[in-house]
């Protein structure tokens, strides 16, 4: 073989192999905003977590804006509910936690210092996809003020 041949089999080699990695790393972009898109969907239609943790402008009507930055909750149980959560905490950007600890957080309903969430927040039980993809969804959105 010669020296030409070489060039030409080692370009062809690189060539190749970066088409291989542009591939590689295209599918989970478009994987990534599925997952967000899947994620949008449970926090959003199935879940409402808007109803609780986005502030409410006098028309009752979410204030976009703040979308999922927390708030102080305009309701209140008929008899007494012990740990009874009175604001929503900020889950735009989750704050303070890692992926994996939000995960196991809608996984198991423990929350990363060991504690379940207070009322009336739901014990959530979804599946590792499922809470990767709400994860994916909520670390998506802007953050709030006071959140890192």
């Amino acid at each position: 073989m010669n020296r030409s041949s070489c060039s030409f089999v080692l370009y062809a080699l690189v060539l190749i192999s970066a088409l291989a990695v542009f591939s590689q790393n295209a599918e989970p972009q478009s994987a990534s905003a599925a997952q967000i898109g899947r994620g949008r969907y449970l926090v959003e239609s199935v879940a409402a977590c808007g109803d609780c943790h986005t502030p409410m402008n006098e028309r009752g009507e979410p204030v976009k804006e703040k979308w999922m930055q927390g708030t102080m909750l305009f309701f209140k149980p008929t008899v007494p509910i012990p740990n009874w959560a009175d604001k929503s905490p900020n889950i735009a950007g989750l704050p303070g936690w890692t992926d994996e600890q939000a995960i196991k957080f809608f996984m198991t309903g423990i929350a990363y210092n060991g504690l379940r969430a207070n009322p009336p927040m739901p014990q959530y039980r979804l599946t590792r996809s499922d809470a990767a993809a709400v994860v994916a969804y909520l670390r998506s959105l802007k953050t709030g003020a006071g959140s890192r």
